[in-house]
């Protein structure tokens, strides 16, 4: 039987999140209703309030999270009810282009659940990259749950679905950062230190966090930086270079999404190093670069979605290390929230005040 429960949508663009009733049918074939435990509160959510996704209001949003399978529709072999899994919004086919040649993380066929979540009056919801979290259980492909130890913390892991993946992924599986590198992040917040983490967990020996807020300075030394620069106050390009012997990063990590710190990002990197664009630029910037510098410098010019992340080998791998007590996903929560405080979460965010609220529930 179908279920109403209590969720968090954006009827409008601009307008408050509301909390409302949601029906959640029950699970079709390669479908999964989920319990949600937790739901971290991500900036992508904040742009799908505000219209910057696509304009397929209502959204049901949240898509950070992880919680208990409560029920799987027919052919679903991979999860059953009670397992504790974390969500991710890219459940690969197996069968694209990508799968076939065994690189499954760039899959071009992704998928979601088939059948809509509804307000009461029969109205059909978005879920927020095909998940719909804020919520106190969803429906998603049974693709998009991944089984980990279901003795880690909700809260901290369930931030694997989107930021600290996308953030760690970018340092180690896209720029391949590893033992003795040095890497420079620009931009601190949540995928920034999630970058500067996993250039600790991988080995590197020189890591430069760039912002122009000291307090998101002072956080990213917490997460493994060497160094730091304010982009305010400091040459960015030639301060990475003073503190690479001269030469520029090996790996250049750019979390913004702007023109600006991407120009520092390319001349900020070694001869044949590499940049990676993790940050999420807007439809309408563009950025020129000489093509002789580009051909001159050598090296890779790279993009980073979800990190590069294939969620059935990162997401066990990584909660492991997180129980091992080395790699600190506690210290990306820095708030626990009901349902209702989603907008006051907003307004932190907006202010630089949170690494994540995390609705837990």
């Amino acid at each position: 039987m179908p279920q109403t429960v209590k969720g968090v949508i954006a009827r409008s663009k601009g307008a408050d999140v509301e909390l409302v009733d949601v029906v959640v049918p029950d699970p079709g074939p390669g479908e999964a209703v989920v319990q949600v435990q937790s739901c971290g509160v991500c900036h992508t959510d904040l742009h799908y309030r505000e219209g910057g996704i696509n304009d397929e209001f209502p959204f049901l949003l949240g898509h950070e999270a992880a919680g208990v399978v409560e029920s799987v529709g027919a052919g679903v072999t991979d999860v059953a009810p009670g397992d504790f899994v974390i969500l991710n919004w890219r459940a690969v086919c197996g069968q694209c282009r990508a799968c076939a040649k065994g690189k499954p993380w760039y899959c071009f066929n992704t998928h979601n659940a088939k059948q809509k979540m509804t307000l009461t009056d029969g109205t059909e919801l978005s879920p927020a990259l095909g998940i719909g979290a804020f919520i106190e259980k969803t429906l998603v492909a049974a693709g998009q749950c991944t089984k980990v130890d279901a003795d880690a913390d909700a809260a901290a892991v369930g931030l694997l679905g989107c930021g600290v993946m996308a953030g760690f992924g970018a340092a180690v599986n896209t720029g391949g950062v590893g033992r003795g590198d040095s890497i420079a992040v620009i931009g601190c917040g949540g995928v920034g230190n999630a970058a500067i983490a996993g250039a600790t967990v991988a080995g590197a020996t020189t890591i430069i966090a760039v912002d122009v807020d000291d307090r998101k300075l002072a956080g990213a030394r917490s997460f493994g930086a060497t160094h730091t620069i304010n982009g305010k106050d400091e040459d960015v390009v030639e301060r990475i270079r003073e503190l690479t012997g001269g030469f520029g990063a090996d790996v250049v990590v750019e979390a913004v999404g702007r023109p600006e710190t991407y120009e520092q990002a390319f001349y900020a990197r070694d001869l044949a190093g590499t940049v990676v664009l993790v940050g999420v630029p807007t439809p309408d910037q563009q950025v020129t670069l000489p093509m002789i510098e580009i051909f001159g410098r050598g090296g890779a010019l790279k993009s980073s979605w979800y990190g590069d992340c294939l969620p059935s080998r990162d997401f066990p791998m990584l909660v492991d290390l997180y129980r091992q007590g080395r790699f600190d996903l506690d210290a990306f929560v820095s708030e626990r929230i009901g349902l209702g405080d989603v907008e006051a979460a907003f307004d932190k965010m907006e202010r630089g005040e949170v690494l994540r609220s995390v609705v837990v529930l």
